[in-house]
């Protein structure tokens, strides 16, 4: 399934039957290297590649501010890193069986995010922590309801060898905001991400 705008979109295919059901009980094991590098599932932005990225956006926010451009090595970190978090997200969180691959590569769930041409909407990108708050403190609450989601869908597969599909669901929807709202806050692009779990 395709979703997204032009500046950033989002390849999903859903995987609720015929689980693994050994990897998903090992899920947390497996998913350490992911969380040491770039985190998932918890986090808008942590681990030591999201730590890098943070200070890439820090760096971005005063090339913006005072040339309207933003250096195009600064964004393609943060875009790697939007799209590494994303695919270890869908791992750490049960949405894929695959195991992600360690930078870019191929995966069921893949994020675009498109280079900003022309000039920086300056006023955004200076109050962007403003900005992006409301938006932390609804993915807060959503995170929380999206880990009690992720346990009961543990349980589900390792019985039955599926994911229920009203919290997958769920799952994907909370996913995409996260990701919209990330590549937001580290300045990967000026449009407000929507309230929305939808496409």
């Amino acid at each position: 399934m395709d979703s997204g705008s032009a500046a950033i979109t989002f390849a999903t295919e859903f995987q609720t039957k015929a689980r693994n059901r050994l990897t998903t009980a090992f899920r947390p094991i497996l998913s350490i290297p992911h969380l040491l590098l770039v985190d998932s599932f918890t986090n808008l932005v942590s681990g030591v590649l999201g730590a890098l990225a943070g200070v890439c956006a820090l760096l971005s926010w005063f090339a913006i501010l005072f040339t309207g451009k933003h250096p195009r090595g600064l964004w393609d970190l943060g875009a790697m890193f939007v799209r590494w978090h994303a695919r270890a997200s869908a791992y750490m969180a049960l949405l894929r069986d695959e195991y992600p691959p360690f930078g870019d590569g191929a995966y069921p769930f893949n994020v675009s995010v498109e280079y900003p041409e022309g000039a920086r909407d300056r006023l955004s990108v200076g109050l962007r922590l403003l900005y992006v708050l409301p938006h932390i403190v609804v993915l807060l609450a959503l995170l929380v309801v999206w880990l009690a989601t992720t346990v009961i869908a543990w349980f589900a597969i390792l019985f039955t060898g599926r994911y229920p599909e009203g919290l997958y669901g769920f799952g994907v929807g909370v996913l995409r905001w996260l990701v919209r709202v990330e590549a937001y806050a580290l300045l990967l692009r000026d449009e407000y991400p929507p309230f929305s779990l939808g496409e």
